[in-house]
């Protein structure tokens, strides 16, 4: 990796010049009030094990309580200036596809089409026994004819969780909904830790980095530490074909030694720069527009 004194400049220069591919992680949705994993400042957090769901009735309450009351929050969630800035580097010819670690679907939301929601979508609900899908939000109207009282019983001031649920610890008495054709447990349609990614998301992601071949492209990361494998075998696997890879990210990652150029920096203002450079609406170069 290039040890640059102006990395947002060198950034720019990179990826406003060549077709790109972009790998979005939580990061990218803070400023929709959606709390990350491990950026800076982020509590240590826990989340539940596709196993330890599966494990039967009690783990399913504590997940489906958390999750009655983060939903309440997430489903208001707007797109911010980065998801919109990746909207307009679609519409300019500029953004070949989008891989998102996010379940929360915001990408899409703000009018990205090119998306391949990697870990699924919270917006959705899966039966684990029949494999029927349904709205998030029929289930959450049908949890609270179950629960009446709930919410405020959990009170306002309970913290939310980066993938819709939230930190809560009162889940006794809680009541669960089953699937409405066969009665199965239901489980949010998304990729819990512990459970893979299906492999045709897998097939779709690797084919929009392979893109980037020919003509040479880059991979934009942004908003991820790439913790997980299942967003780092895709920095890897570009850096070894000698795809170009720049990280933006708030601290460190896992795919730091991968990256040409890395920019500590939030992901909307460096998007938003980047859409405008592809747009031919802002100056090239970007210290000042940043205070730099």
């Amino acid at each position: 990796m290039e040890l640059l004194a102006e990395p947002l400049d060198r950034a720019l220069g990179l990826l406003a010049v060549r077709p790109l591919v972009a790998l979005t992680g939580a990061g990218l949705s803070t400023d929709s009030g959606i709390p990350d994993y491990r950026g800076p400042g982020a509590p240590r957090r826990t989340p539940m094990t596709y196993q330890e769901f599966l494990s039967g009735e009690p783990a399913q309450r504590r997940y489906w309580a958390r999750s009655y009351v983060g939903w309440s929050r997430m489903a208001f969630a707007e797109p911010n200036d980065g998801h919109r800035a990746f909207v307009d580097l679609e519409r300019h010819g500029a953004l070949l596809a989008l891989i998102t670690q996010n379940v929360d679907g915001l990408h899409t939301a703000a009018g990205s089409r090119a998306v391949i929601d990697l870990h699924g979508r919270i917006a959705d609900a899966m039966c684990v026994r029949c494999r029927r899908r349904s709205p998030r939000a029929d289930l959450q109207r049908r949890l609270d004819a179950l629960n009446p009282g709930f919410l405020d019983a959990a009170g306002a001031a309970v913290e939310a969780a980066p993938d819709g649920d939230a930190e809560l610890d009162a889940v006794g008495g809680f009541r669960l909904a089953g699937c409405a054709d066969c009665g199965g447990a239901l489980k949010p349609d998304v990729v819990f830790f512990g459970e893979n990614v299906p492999r045709d998301r897998v097939a779709l992601a690797y084919a929009a980095v392979d893109a980037l071949l020919d003509p040479p492209g880059a991979l934009l990361v942004a908003g991820s530490s790439l913790t997980v494998m299942s967003g780092l075998r895709f920095v890897r696997h570009a850096h070894k074909h000698g795809i170009t890879v720049v990280i933006v990210n708030r601290g460190t990652t896992r795919g730091d030694g991968f990256a040409e150029v890395l920019v500590d920096a939030g992901c909307s203002q460096v998007l938003t720069a980047l859409a405008g450079l592809v747009a031919g609406t802002a100056p090239f170069r970007a210290s000042g527009a940043f205070g730099r």
